[in-house]
């Protein structure tokens, strides 16, 4: 890529995270999980990208390398115009305030034996922020602000519910005034309830602060309430991209096309004439992805050409990507 596009906080090209399985196959060669490959995607400031697939498609997994909690295999990840994929965890340090994510399980992600004040204030204590005084006071404004008292500061994790788990994790995340948040399917491990309480929140924080989200989930109908623009990515590769209004009027993968015809219908006479658009078989698995285009094992439309070559992301219009032969 050449120059630097100052709308654009994150740029991703043909990023790439392939894990290492133990022993060889009879060839000789080591086998690969190909967690994640070839993935391309841009983000605008002050912006949400929702990313969306079945489990196992590499969504965590793109985020965590995106993070630098992997080291990618191969690719570019620029944030704010720096390259940051080859940097040492000692040069990413001070980038790491305008980056921070949000875990997927508010059990496992919070330190049990740290109070909640010390847990939200580690961030403003890895980088030398503040006095003990100040930073406690920034604790106490950062938990009021996702709807805790201070008197919440010097409890234990195991002393709150799912929900305000996943609020002292947003304070920890949102402490450093980041510019970018990537929240790893935040709201999976909660009640329906408390989950719009979150991206709720998570919503109103942006429009203050103008924060930039990477939003992950496998809930369609939460992502397109939250995202701007919507990648789906399918055995670790992304398939379709366009703006969150145009990929649900008119998804063209027939990936995305069945991912959508599963999101459950409240009416059930709009249940009956809702078009099937079933999802047929099983993932293969990421060690061995099928030749061409990963989907067509599974893919009611696939032509011979489809398990011959690999299909390109191509813009078919008004920014909607897509990667099918057959999508014109």
């Amino acid at each position: 890529m050449s120059g630097t596009n100052p709308e654009l906080i994150l740029e991703v090209r043909d990023l790439t995270m392939h894990f290492p399985v133990p022993g060889k196959r009879i060839d000789g060669k080591r086998p690969v999980v190909h967690a994640v490959d070839g993935v391309s995607f841009s983000i605008r400031r002050g912006h949400t990208l929702g990313l969306v697939g079945e489990s196992g498609c590499g969504k965590s997994t793109c985020a965590r390398t995106i993070i630098r909690i992997y080291d990618p295999t191969s690719g570019q990840i620029k944030l704010d115009g720096q390259n940051i994929e080859n940097l040492t965890q000692a040069q990413l340090k001070p980038l790491r305030q305008k980056m921070q994510m949000i875990f997927q399980d508010p059990y496992a992600s919070l330190n049990a034996r740290m109070t909640v004040r010390d847990i939200v204030a580690e961030p403003l204590a890895a980088h030398g922020i503040g006095t003990e005084r100040e930073r406690t006071e920034r604790v106490h404004e950062m938990l009021a602000k996702v709807g805790l008292s201070k008197e919440h500061a010097n409890r234990y994790a195991h002393e709150f519910s799912g929900g305000q788990r996943q609020r002292v994790g947003i304070s920890r995340a949102l402490i450093l005034h980041p510019e970018l948040v990537i929240c790893d399917e935040p709201i999976s491990a909660l009640d329906v309830s408390i989950q719009a309480q979150v991206v709720n929140l998570l919503k109103d924080i942006q429009d203050e602060w103008g924060i930039t989200y990477l939003f992950i989930a496998h809930d369609l109908s939460m992502v397109r309430y939250v995202s701007d623009d919507v990648g789906v990515m399918y055995l670790g590769k992304l398939v379709e991209l366009a703006d969150s209004d145009e990929i649900y009027a008119h998804p063209l993968h027939p990936y995305t096309q069945g991912l959508l015809a599963s999101i459950p219908v409240p009416s059930p006479r709009l249940a009956r004439q809702k078009e099937e658009v079933s999802i047929e078989g099983d993932i293969p698995s990421p060690i061995a992805p099928p030749t061409g285009c990963r989907f067509h094992t599974r893919c009611r439309y696939a032509q011979p050409i489809c398990s011959q070559e690999e299909p390109v992301m191509r813009d078919v219009g008004g920014g909607h990507q897509v990667a099918c032969h057959l999508c014109k």
